[in-house]
């Protein structure tokens, strides 16, 4: 571990918003920050507060907690001391101030003959978790860890729950009470997974069972709470399923006939859980979320099969649903009945969340394009901004500003 300025302290929740693991406070893409701008250009240094180096790559999203940022990243590792060696994997603490790096720590070594990530993917692609002082990650495959966050010390790490991974890791692990959880639905028995926040031990683990002839997924859990249950929703290939998170017990799933490789994260709304059924042909599914047991024939309210995404995680505003294709073809749909308002071209090839903050829409594409969109039931394109650097991972908050994650840099965006 090396330090590079002296440690700050870390308040449990600073006045202004943090954003504390995958998709902010909310877990599902909002924020409740009025600030953020609209406009921004590194070309002409337009609203680019500043931009830090990071090395490495991964494609987590920041997180960020009072004046400190965290992130992931996998950073190749030359020379003849570690021949077997191929990426050191490590967590980076930033200062929100400027971007320097206050510390970084090295959790584990990954070998040379660790399984191969797909082109869209990296080995530090899942996002952090911060609560009450400690920051957990997670590698998927590679193992997970839990570190102080104020110095980066190591309170515990584990690689005892590896699995054989298809196109390397991707989804973010969860808290929920004393438990650490994330889906590791590898090709072969998949399987959810909590973990003893405090100690890394396994609490329960529980397999998922669909007919999916693909079996590997990436998405990350929801916890909800329906009629004062809380639930668990994991969706893997073939199926999605509502778990008590705190014993791993199934309390309801719905099976889809085609679908693997799922990466958007659930949302919550109106009553209903919103999925999309991943690679093959995806569709986006809309389930009442009080059910038991096999809801398939019973609970699916309704669905919409066209453009639907692969990887970006939809987000819902008022009675509307938004979600874009990985072609960036934009959808707005009602929330409650499926019907479609408009769909329409909106970015170019994306992968990044949508965010909702400031009353706008805001995407991120590949290629780095940064598009600002009114929500509403006709297409309104407030904005495009080129931040000319590839671009996969989901935009976070940072008081009145927002960080976006390129492939080499981490930028701070604000008025």
């Amino acid at each position: 571990m090396r330090f590079f300025l002296p440690l700050l302290a870390i308040t449990s929740y600073a006045a202004a918003e943090d954003w504390p693991e995958f998709r902010g406070p909310s877990r599902q893409g909002q924020s409740a920050t009025a600030g953020l701008p609209t406009e921004w250009s590194p070309a002409v240094n337009k609203n680019i507060l500043w931009k830090a180096p990071v090395p490495g790559i991964g494609w987590s999203s920041p997180v960020v907690v009072g004046d400190l940022i965290y992130l992931t990243s996998a950073v190749a590792v030359g020379g003849e001391e570690k021949p077997v060696v191929d990426r050191s994997l490590r967590v980076l603490c930033l200062k929100a101030a400027d971007g320097s790096l206050v510390w970084e720590a090295e959790i584990f070594l990954q070998p040379k003959d660790a399984p191969q990530v797909h082109k869209k993917n990296s080995h530090a692609s899942p996002t952090p978790v911060y609560e009450d002082g400690k920051l957990y990650v997670h590698f998927g495959h590679q193992g997970s860890a839990c570190l102080n966050a104020v110095d980066g010390s190591v309170l515990w790490k584990t690689q005892d729950f590896s699995y054989q991974p298809v196109h390397g890791n991707g989804g973010s692990p969860v808290i929920e009470g004393g438990l650490f959880i994330f889906n590791a639905d590898a090709d072969v028995d998949p399987v959810v997974i909590a973990l003893d926040k405090n100690t890394g031990k396994q609490v329960w683990k529980f397999a998922r069972i669909s007919e999916a002839k693909n079996k590997f997924s990436f998405s990350t859990p929801l916890v909800i709470e329906v009629n004062g249950r809380r639930q668990l929703i994991t969706a893997g290939s073939g199926v999605v399923n509502s778990l008590d998170p705190l014993t791993g017990k199934e309390i309801w799933k719905a099976r889809y006939d085609q679908g693997f490789s799922v990466v958007p994260r659930p949302l919550y709304a109106h009553g209903m859980v919103y999925v999309t059924t991943g690679y093959g042909k995806p569709v986006a599914l809309a389930i009442r979320a009080d059910g038991e047991g096999d809801v398939t024939d019973t609970h699916i309210a309704w669905k919409i099969e066209k453009f639907v995404p692969h990887n970006p995680s939809m987000v819902i505003v008022g009675d509307e649903l938004y979600f874009v294709a990985d072609n960036g073809v934009l959808t707005c749909a009602d929330a409650k009945t499926g019907a479609v308002h408009f769909q329409e071209r909106c970015t170019g090839p994306i992968s990044a969340s949508i965010l909702h903050a400031n009353g706008l829409l805001y995407l991120q594409d590949e290629k780095g394009l940064g598009v600002v969109v009114k929500p509403g039931k006709t297409l309104q394109i407030v904005a495009q901004n080129d931040m000319a650097e590839r671009s996969l991972a989901s935009y976070a908050v940072i008081e009145d500003d927002f960080l976006i994650r390129t492939e080499g840099h981490l930028w701070r965006v604000g008025k």
